[in-house]
């Protein structure tokens, strides 16, 4: 190095005092005209959960991670260690330490080049916040009058905490905070001694000490801090000691991705925020995103899962799952499913029963049938083809029979469903090619989302009263109440029924944001009674005994095996599951029970919390079907009143012969011979059969029973059903 080049690095280093006695006070004018440099810098959105911890961060414009982080954010050990470490008289110089300056030059003159710089975390500042090197004599003089000018409109506090954030760290890695996660894999605020003296080794050379590649160098940075709290008695000897054992991270380690489709709409909302707050619960995301992955893992290919959580007292969105993965490309990991129109299948039926519950049409203890009927030209089947006779309505809906749900609806009108739809706050659409609401629409025919059937329940849930789901989003006036993320088909008809006209509409939506109102504005979706008895019946449907309490449960299939649902609830939060292909193709074999309840389990065993559900309310009416009112022992099936059909007896028929081993003229006694069959179509139970006049069979409820003739001639039978119906044959027992 030359003897110019040395002098003036030493008048550069020796900073203020040497410069000011050469160059008098035109040097000392130029110094107060230097400008601070703009401390308000663009740093990483965040998007933080209920507690304030990170469910996902975003890159700013040049594609670093830069995430704000404030003093009251770091770990005070970190901060002492900073300071004993890169400028011990922070609190104290103006921006510019003048007794490291010497120390500076003295190392400079000895190696021919500029070694510590005698930089404070002022300069420091305005050298990251300038882009300024940091072996420029230039740049170093304009790291001193920027530095006192910042100390002269910014107090310590917030040049400290601007060093918090420009910090380099390796890579694309600015500030601390980003640092800590993306090599330590926690926020900054607890960390350990060695992990504390590592990150503040890594600024000082954040390429030549990246612990992902040079972990050896990272090692000895990371040591020379922690002697360096050691003398200065931030540590004691065995707390170094102990510190220095400690392995270095070799990998670096990615952000959260937690809620990732909810936390992009946030940010697409509201562009120019920098911090987005969420009702969600981060650790229960967490859980339930490695749920739906795992469960997808053993589903066939590019069947997707989503799952949502709300605590139905408040309204609050616990944990918003809207895909299996979402860089899962087979899976259409990018659709998120909570707000997807689709088929709900027989998701819907509850609702049907509570409003006959409402009305007076029905009580859980009801008689109802479920056998092959035409509603005009509308024939629903049930699932498995077959048909279970006369059942009770709490039967009916724990074994989700079609022809009973369409026999309420019938009774209680598919507009009124649609109205309890919209005030239980879901928005159903109907198929395209539908003039209105018809009866198809109770068992799928009808687009709606996880959102909008997780509302309906979390009405169910609180007694009847309906809630808006809140995920701490907030929709401009100005945008659209729906926004597709694909644009593809959803087939919405019912596996559960015959197969109603398809439904054609987007895949995604923009979620619970659009969900505007407060509950109070709102009527009753259902009375608390009605409200309770669904609880109790879904309850007993199909108990979830590996977490341990009742859970009211329902599940869905839509037609073609689109998609499968279960929906369930406690006292406290309701869980909304899905699981289909996000293009609606179908997926043999794919059904709520077999694909969703699984899923829906294990939701409800990774809750922090769970709750009974509520005992009933004052006016519930305990009875068996016989102790039960007249009018509500037997659901009446036809909504005019008429008679269903004309009671006849189907066999033996009128005239027959009959041969059952009686022994003609014999005048054997009864017990003698077989047992003729009798049975009954058409007409409502109860059944009084009737044999030359004299009551027999005692099963009143069934169409077919059997009767022991006394023996051999001629005989009169005659049923009488509930309506007064009655007919007669006769025939010629042998």
């Amino acid at each position: 190095m030359t003897i110019r080049r040395a002098v003036l690095t030493v008048l550069v280093l020796l900073g203020t005092p040497l410069l000011l006695l050469s160059a008098g006070a035109l040097t000392l004018n130029e110094l107060r005209r230097s400008q601070p440099p703009d401390l308000p810098l663009e740093t990483s959105a965040v998007v933080l959960d209920r507690h304030g911890r990170l469910l996902r961060a975003f890159t700013v414009e040049d594609g670093r991670w830069r995430l704000p982080v404030s003093l009251d954010e770091v770990d005070p050990l970190y901060l002492r260690m900073l300071l004993g470490y890169e400028d011990q008289r922070f609190w104290q110089h103006a921006g510019v330490d003048l007794r490291a300056l010497p120390r500076a030059a003295w190392q400079a003159l000895r190696q021919g080049r500029i070694v510590s710089g005698g930089s404070t975390l002022t300069m420091q500042v305005v050298r990251l916040r300038l882009g300024l090197a940091t072996g420029s004599l230039e740049d170093k003089w304009r790291q001193l009058g920027g530095a006192l000018a910042l100390e002269r409109v910014k107090d310590k506090h917030q040049v400290l905490e601007a060093y918090l954030n420009l910090a380099p760290f390796g890579g694309n890695l600015e500030g601390v905070r980003a640092a800590s996660l993306a090599w330590l894999g926690r926020e900054p605020r607890r960390l350990t001694p060695a992990q504390a003296a590592l990150l503040v080794a890594l600024p000082q050379a954040p390429e030549q000490r990246r612990p992902d590649r040079s972990p050896e160098a990272a090692r000895r940075g990371r040591d020379r801090v922690l002697s360096r709290a050691e003398a200065l008695g931030l540590i004691d000897a065995d707390t170094a000691a102990a510190a220095r054992r400690e392995p270095i991270p070799t990998q670096r380690r990615a952000f959260p991705m937690l809620a990732p489709h909810l936390a992009r709409r946030a940010l697409t909302l509201s562009p120019a925020a920098g911090v987005h707050r969420l009702t969600l619960d981060a650790r229960l995301q967490a859980r339930l995103q490695r749920l739906a992955a795992e469960h997808a893992a053993r589903l066939p290919d590019a069947v997707s899962v989503a799952i949502l959580v709300v605590d139905h007292g408040s309204g609050e969105v616990l944990a918003s799952v809207g895909s299996a993965g979402l860089l899962e490309r087979e899976r259409d990991g990018f659709v998120d499913m909570t707000g997807a129109l689709r088929s709900p299948g027989s998701t819907l039926k509850p609702l049907i029963y509570g409003l006959a519950f409402e009305l007076g049409l029905a009580h859980p203890e009801s008689l109802i049938e479920d056998r092959p009927r035409a509603f005009g030209g509308y024939v629903p089947e049930n699932f498995d083809r077959g048909f279970q006779g006369t059942v009770t309505v709490r039967a009916a809906l724990q074994q989700s029979l079609n022809v009973p749900a369409v026999t309420l609806l019938e009774r209680v009108g598919p507009a009124r469903l649609l109205a309890r739809l919209r005030r239980a706050g879901a928005e159903p659409h109907l198929p395209e090619a539908a003039a209105g609401a018809g009866l198809a629409i109770g068992l799928g025919g009808v687009g709606l989302s996880l959102t909008d059937l997780v509302s309906i329940y979390a009405a169910i849930a609180r007694g009847g009263d309906p809630v808006t789901l809140r995920d701490g989003l907030r929709l401009p006036e100005s945008a659209d109440r729906f926004t597709a993320f694909a644009d593809t088909t959803a087939s919405v008809a019912s596996t559960d029924s015959t197969r109603p006209a398809d439904f054609a509409g987007p895949t995604g939506g923009t979620g619970l944001s659009t969900r505007m109102g407060t509950t109070a504005e709102r009527n009753p979706v259902l009375p608390p009674r009605a409200a309770w008895y669904l609880a109790s019946i879904l309850s007993g449907a199909e108990r979830l005994d590996q977490i341990g309490g009742a859970i009211a449960l329902k599940t869905g299939t839509s037609y073609g095996y689109r998609d499968a649902w279960a929906l369930g609830f406690d006292g406290k939060q309701v869980i909304g599951v899905w699981s289909g292909r996000p293009d609606g193709a179908a997926v043999p074999g794919l059904t709520g029970t077999e694909a969703a309840v699984p899923i829906l389990r294990d939701a409800f065993a990774r809750l922090d919390d769970r709750v009974p559900l509520p005992g009933p309310p004052f006016d519930v009416l305990m009875a068996s079907s016989a102790e039960l009112p007249p009018p509500l022992r037997r659901v009446d099936g036809n909504a005019s009143g008429a008679p269903v059909d004309r009671l006849e007896i189907a066999f033996p028929p009128d005239g027959a012969v009959v041969d059952l081993g009686l022994g003609l003229g014999l005048g054997l006694g009864q017990g003698s011979g077989a047992e003729l069959a009798l049975k009954v179509r058409n007409g409502s139970p109860p059944f009084q059969w009737l044999a030359n006049g004299r009551p027999i069979a005692h099963a009143p409820y069934a169409r077919s029973v059997q009767w022991r003739p006394e023996g051999p001639g001629f005989a009169t039978i005659a049923v009488i059903d509930g309506q007064g119906q009655s007919s007669r044959v006769s025939v010629s027992l042998q």
